[in-house]
């Protein structure tokens, strides 16, 4: 035994034990996420529960079936329900909908209540823009205010999705490049009037310019209430579970569908359906239902730019310090700073953030090269662009430690090699020590990357917020706008799962969202690791 232990087999069996169990952990984990986000596009049958207290007052209930669950006689409190010497009673957590007609989405159905327990397949779900689902049976449809055929139902909802996008396009671009224009030329009046250059003439051209776009902007309104006249003409009505019948109009619906009555196959494409509206609409009702679109773009972006800025600085940085610097008590002091540096919590370079970048450097932006837009700041408020820069410095110490490690590791023969053949020394740097150091640099931006993207504290003072009106990409000049405020995939998962006025709702959103940010993780990481490798195999002769 004392042998074995001198051999150093135990702590090898140790290590790989702690490896394997870190690897199921993380599967595990994985897999839990993926489990519940992916159940949560997966069309569910619906279910109508027909339900008597013990007072024979009768109702009936429609919905979902979210969670089946057992408690304790004890813990149940309900004079409306006799459960006789039972020990236990199950219960169903059912998303009923109809919130035009109910206080919440979700109610607790007690199973000896239940008389009878159905799924019709006639049954409709029908997912609104506003107000959430609605559960219930058609009993009409109007088009033009005359009454059709239900049959007809997939051609209207078609012909009314084509108008919301023609809707969408004169408003979000056309009505909103006038806008834009509108307020370049409010600028550029007030520029001139403060830089004493307000002329008549200049006066009269700002003019006549807003009559034109004014003019542009009637012809647009007018198209645009034309649009909304012909989408808000057709409606369907609706039975609900308690016998009300509800007009709905059809501007209000997105899709209609009939769960109980599809197969495999049908729900497969309604999955992937579902899916592809996540991933490509933008959120609504308070982030608790649609989709994530601009929270996938500024969380992207938001990286993207990080990953500019923090590199050539690390890189920079770590060369001075391991080519340059002398061996010295500042050279060391240096270090253990960058050191430090990484220790510091996250939340801390937030607020350094908000004070530095924010108020002193976008606040004497503003004064100096955008003082027509004061008192409102444009680069004097959070934005894309100080989020990008406070995570830059945030992972600095990470791009710094790991390419000064790569540079340790070349040796020293090359550095005098290549000068002793003429070269110079900044020569042989960009030639011979960054190729073959470029493995190690594009290790530091990956660990960066993955730091970077699940941050959230600090962006919660510089930049990111609940719901942006625009993204920062757009079709106006200068096209990229860096001063605005934008959506992150974290953020998003802290106020839908801990800011939600709809719990339950909002939980397999929750999981759904924290998968596509582990997916988009995965997918920067897997792309720098490509291109790490490339430059590995590239350069592989000249460390040879």
């Amino acid at each position: 035994m004392k042998t074995w232990f001198k051999s150093g087999s135990p702590w090898v069996w140790l290590s790989a034990a702690g490896v394997s169990i870190s690897l199921i952990s993380v599967v595990g984990l994985l897999l839990l996420i993926a489990s519940r986000g992916l159940s949560y596009f997966w069309p569910s049958q619906i279910h109508q529960f027909e339900l008597q207290n013990v007072h024979g007052e009768s109702s009936v209930v429609i919905g979902e079936i979210y969670e089946h669950e057992r408690i304790p006689a004890k813990q149940l409190n309900n004079k409306n329900v006799d459960i006789g010497d039972a020990q236990t009673v199950d219960r169903y957590l059912v998303k009923t909908g109809n919130r035009e007609l109910v206080s919440l989405d979700f109610r607790w159905v007690l199973e000896p209540m239940v008389q009878k327990q159905t799924q019709p397949e006639n049954v409709v779900v029908i997912e609104r823009r506003t107000n959430g689902n609605f559960y219930g049976f058609i009993e009409e449809v109007y088009m033009g205010g005359e009454k059709v055929e239900a049959a007809t139902l997939d051609d209207f909802i078609e012909r009314v999705s084509e108008l919301q996008e023609d809707i969408e396009q004169l408003q979000g671009k056309d009505i909103g490049a006038i806008n834009f224009e509108l307020e370049r030329i409010r600028l550029k009046e007030r520029k001139a009037e403060l830089d004493g250059k307000l002329t008549s003439q200049l006066k009269a051209d700002f003019e006549q310019r807003r009559a034109e776009l004014a003019q542009q902007y009637n012809k647009l309104e007018a198209n645009l209430n034309q649009l909304r006249q012909e989408v808000q003409r057709d409606k369907i009505v609706v039975r609900a579970m308690d016998g009300q019948t509800v007009d709905i109009n059809l501007e209000q619906v997105l899709q209609i569908t009939f769960n109980n009555q599809m197969g495999f196959f049908a729900k497969l494409g309604q999955f992937f359906h579902q899916i592809g509206s996540f991933i490509g609409d933008d959120p609504r009702e308070a982030n608790t239902e649609g989709g994530v679109f601009p929270a996938i773009f500024g969380t992207v972006l938001m990286v993207l730019l990080m990953t500019v800025i923090v590199s050539p600085l690390g890189v920079v940085a770590a060369i001075y310090l391991h080519e340059y610097a002398g061996n010295n008590a500042f050279t060391k002091l240096l270090r253990i700073a960058v050191i430090n540096l990484a220790g510091v919590p996250s939340i801390v370079y937030g607020v350094f953030g908000l004070g530095f970048f924010v108020y002193m450097v976008g606040g004497s932006l503003d004064q100096l090269f955008y003082p027509e837009s004061l008192p409102s700041p444009t680069f004097g408020s959070p934005g894309v662009l100080w989020s990008a820069i406070t995570l830059a410095i945030l992972t600095l110490p990470v791009v710094i430690v790991s390419t000064e490690e790569g540079l340790a590791r070349i040796p020293s023969s090359m550095r005098h090699g290549s000068l002793a053949l003429g070269a110079t020394k900044a020569e042989t740097l960009w030639r011979i020590i960054l190729p073959i150091a470029s493995p190690a640099i594009m290790t530091g931006i990956i660990l960066a990357i993955a730091r970077a993207a699940g941050e959230v504290a600090p962006l919660m003072l510089v930049g990111v917020v609940k719901m942006a009106p625009t993204l920062p990409l757009d079709g106006n000049f200068p096209f990229l706008h860096l001063e605005r405020k934008f959506m992150h995939l974290g953020f998003h998962i802290y106020d839908v799962g801990f800011q939600s006025p709809n719990v339950e709702a909002a939980r397999p959103l929750v999981y759904a969202t924290a998968l596509l940010l582990v997916t988009i993780i995965v997918a920067l990481n897997m792309t720098a690791v490509s291109i790490r490798n490339r430059l590995r195999e590239k350069y592989r002769s000249l460390e040879n």
